[in-house]
């Protein structure tokens, strides 16, 4: 008879218990390893090429290095758990030591009588065990029951000689079984004391916790889409953007994404006073916001904030909020750009590709470029835009074009931050585009309508020797480290988008094909943009000539007659189900045998008759024989219909 096993119980907890505590001891070793050991600065982004970016990197290093990464809400949790289950595996794993292995049949240990008792012993230890486990005794009590159905197999075997051989032989006194089995659950639960108890734990498990995780999980994933945005953002983007959307006004949908709504919710008087005292500040260079929700407008002031460089004026409190923002802001941008292109906004598209360069280097619409170099403020910008016009510069390129000796705007520097200004000014890209129609495996380098055209735009990092690939980007003022990349767009000149996508190949010459079917016959002008996804004024826009002739000026195309007949072949599927149908009419194909040759009797028979009918006719008049041909004509068409009556039904069968 089954019973329940406590040893078997144990074994089973330690099995399960080791497919959470063996990956979870892993994951928190590596963590602890990376974290003081396994990870270089370079890994997290934490690199100090200027000393500008020095600030960026200390702050980097101090919250995913060290003690940090291990102060992490989820690491924790993560670890009380697996400490706790590790204890419960110790004390199984002890249990299971003194326990001895899986319970087996041992009449010894269910008399509690010692091995080798006489049989005067063995019969007390049996009167006592079943007058106590008696189902008389212990009525609607399982255990009580299961345990004296074992006392009974107990003295069998100890006092029954066939039993007690097949006990010593086989370990059962029943002889040789086939399967030994014991349940795996603790032998409490058959208690009737503890029945409410385990009903209880199965409703809350079952019921309760299991529904609620489950529901947890599916509510909290599904709210997020694509690059991990919530959908209601995507809403939102979709709400708000429009066609005719400047760069001025995206702060504010930004702002209003979903994934700020609980975190930008102000709590306090104190901040609701803060929000109000920065907003003055940045007023001037904000576009008049359209919504007066507490989350827009905290999330808008401090966005200028950042875009404006006047953070310093913030709280603790604050900057963790602007952070938060900042943290989310490649995957927002990245969707509202998403948003653009599916409603075939080029514009609007092209505008929020600026925003994410103005959010990377905390600069705005009136800044100027060189803002971006290292230690630059408005009075350095000012001093090179004077003196000769070979030594002006308005924006990086034309700066660079400087020589060195000659750069204005750094003469209050000191010689590590004029190095810093020179090793960034080789670190922001310089970009070659060039760009060719074609199709591919056509025999000429013309285009016809309907062909598939291929646009490669072929980019080349002239700042980078061969083999060198590019880096993080340059941007002291971003809390995050940020891949450089570069996006390219091929539009009509009316605005719609044909293409848009995401370069993110770090080498040197990197080709971007963009494929579209042609368009009708004539000739087309298309708008191709290259945009930098982090500096600001290094976008590149080329015209992309396309003619179209007419396809009917193509020879005709013959199909090759091998190639035909493939076509008309069969399938594998067809051959199956043609084959299925064949054996299903074999029995009536069988039954309509007779019939058929009856009817073949009978015509044979009358074509007899009609050939005797006409032996004897030697010549017929005109009129005759015109009338003797036209009976024939119908009768041959008769006969043409039955013939084919007879092959439709034979393939329908």
């Amino acid at each position: 008879m089954l019973q329940y096993d406590n040893s078997a119980f144990y074994f089973f907890c330690l099995s399960t218990i080791s497919f959470y505590l063996i990956p979870s001891w892993y994951g928190i070793l590596k963590k602890v390893y990376n974290a003081y050991i396994g990870v270089k600065d370079s890994d997290i982004g934490a690199v100090e090429r200027t000393s500008a970016e020095k600030e960026k990197a200390e702050k980097l290093k101090k919250e995913q290095k060290g003690s940090a990464v291990l102060k992490s809400k989820g690491f924790l949790v993560n670890l009380v758990f697996t400490i706790a289950f590790t204890a419960v595996f110790l004390m199984l794993l002890v249990n299971v030591s003194s326990d001895g292995e899986v319970r087996s049949f041992d009449p010894f240990s269910i008399l509690e009588v010692p091995s080798g008792a006489d049989i005067k012993v063995i019969k007390k230890a049996y009167k006592k065990k079943s007058l106590q486990y008696h189902p008389d005794k212990n009525p609607n009590n399982p255990a009580a029951e299961a345990m004296f159905m074992m006392v009974v197999k107990a003295y069998e075997a100890l006092t029954d000689e066939t039993a007690k051989e097949n006990w010593e032989k086989y370990g059962n006194p029943d002889g040789k079984q086939s399967l030994e089995v014991s349940i795996g659950l603790p032998s409490f639960l058959l208690d009737t004391n503890n029945r409410n108890m385990v009903l209880m734990a199965y409703l809350i498990i079952m019921v309760g916790i299991i529904p609620l995780c489950v529901w947890a999980y599916y509510s909290d994933s599904s709210k997020f889409g694509e690059k991990d945005v919530m959908y209601d953002s995507y809403s939102w983007f979709h709400h708000t953007l429009n066609e005719h959307t400047i760069v001025k006004s995206l702060p504010e949908t930004f702002a209003g994404s979903a994934e700020f709504r609980k975190k930008n919710m102000p709590k306090k008087q104190k901040e609701k006073e803060e929000i109000g005292a920065i907003m003055t500040k940045v007023r001037s260079n904000m576009q008049k916001p359209k919504y007066n929700h507490p989350v827009c407008v905290k999330g808008n002031v401090l966005l200028h904030s950042h875009l404006l460089r006047q953070t310093d004026a913030l709280s603790e409190e604050a900057r963790d909020d602007l952070k938060y923002m900042l943290r989310y802001s490649n995957s927002l941008i990245d969707a509202m750009i998403s948003v653009c292109k599916h409603q075939d906004w080029l514009q609007t598209a092209m505008n929020c590709i600026e925003f994410g360069q103005y959010v990377t280097q905390a600069c705005w619409v009136r800044d100027s470029p060189l803002l971006q170099l290292p230690h630059f403020t408005d009075e350095e910008v000012k001093h090179c835009d004077k003196g000769k016009a070979a030594t002006r510069a308005k924006d990086i390129q034309s700066y660079k074009a400087v020589p060195d000796a000659e750069k204005r705007g750094m003469a209050t520097f000191s010689e590590t931050q004029k190095e810093d200004v020179l090793k960034t000014l080789k670190l922001i890209p310089d970009i070659t585009v060039d760009s060719k129609v074609f199709v591919d495996d056509d025999e000429d380098d013309k285009v016809y309508e309907g062909d598939l055209v291929t646009i490669q735009v072929k980019i080349t990092r002239n700042n980078l020797e061969k083999g060198e690939k590019a880096g993080l980007v340059h941007a002291p003022r971003f809390p995050f480290p940020k891949q450089e990349a570069w996006w390219v767009a091929l539009g009509t000149k009316e605005g719609k988008i044909i293409s848009i996508e995401k370069v993110t190949n770090p080498k040197r010459i990197v080709e971007h094909n963009i494929k579209f079917l042609a368009p009708a016959q004539g000739n087309y002008e298309f708008n191709l943009f290259v945009k930098s996804n982090a500096y600001i004024g290094l976008d590149q826009k080329a015209k992309v000539h396309l003619e179209c002739l007419d396809a009917s000026v193509l020879p005709e195309y013959k199909i090759h007659p091998e190639d035909a007949e493939l076509d008309d072949e069969p399938t594998l599927f067809e051959e199956i189900l043609n084959a299925n149908v064949e054996e299903d009419s074999d029995s009536d194909d069988d039954d309509d045998d007779d019939d058929d040759d009856d009817d073949d009797d009978k015509k044979k028979k009358k074509k007899d008759d009609d050939a005797d009918k006409t032996v004897g006719i030697q010549e017929l008049t005109p009129a005759q024989q015109k009338k003797e041909a036209l009976k024939k004509a119908r009768k041959k068409k008769d006969d043409d219909d039955d013939d084919d009556d007879e092959v439709e039904e034979v393939y329908a069968d």
